[in-house]
């Protein structure tokens, strides 16, 4: 069966809560509860891998005007900015046993062309070091060790320019 990937729903929540914490260690893991607050913030910025009609990955964020995301945005959901010039990948989750179908591929496609449809300037993510490749292959730059220290881990900061920045 084909991957399908679409918006978000309010039904979907209880499923991307289970996959998130099948996806990240403890510490790092955005609860149902995150996850619904955020969803009630900025729900255009969610987007989730379906196969046979059940949530096997997603991909959420929010819109900003910061280049780099800061741990603040990962707790408190009124950072957002409708009109940020950046999209902010939060997170990005397959199920183990869906992974290496192209599936987190396909939503991180997905959402670079929501940014781009969008007109925003660029997408940003932290990732960790032995993913700095990964995302290097749709066109992301590391910009360095990111000042988040989220989860405890070591993060890097990683942007992938649209177009150039507007003037203030």
């Amino acid at each position: 069966m084909a991957i399908i990937i679409r918006q978000t729903t309010p039904a979907d929540l209880p499923a991307l809560g289970r996959i998130e914490v099948a996806c990240f260690p403890s510490a790092e893991a955005a609860s149902e509860k995150t996850l619904t607050a955020r969803f009630a913030q900025f729900p255009s910025c969610f987007l989730t891998a379906e196969k046979d009609s059940v949530p096997v990955g997603f991909i959420n964020g929010m819109t900003t005007n910061r280049r780099t995301i800061c741990d603040e945005m990962f707790a408190d959901p009124t950072l957002y900015d409708p009109d940020g010039a950046y999209l902010a990948v939060f997170g990005l989750d397959v199920l183990p046993e869906h992974r290496r179908q192209g599936i987190a591929a396909a939503l991180v496609n997905a959402f670079i062309a929501q940014a781009r449809g969008e007109n925003r300037t660029g997408v940003i993510l932290t990732c960790k070091e032995h993913l700095i490749h990964y995302y290097e292959t749709f066109g992301f730059r590391c910009l360095g060790v990111s000042a988040s220290v989220h989860g405890g881990a070591v993060w890097y900061d990683m942007l992938l320019p649209l177009r150039e920045p507007t003037a203030d």
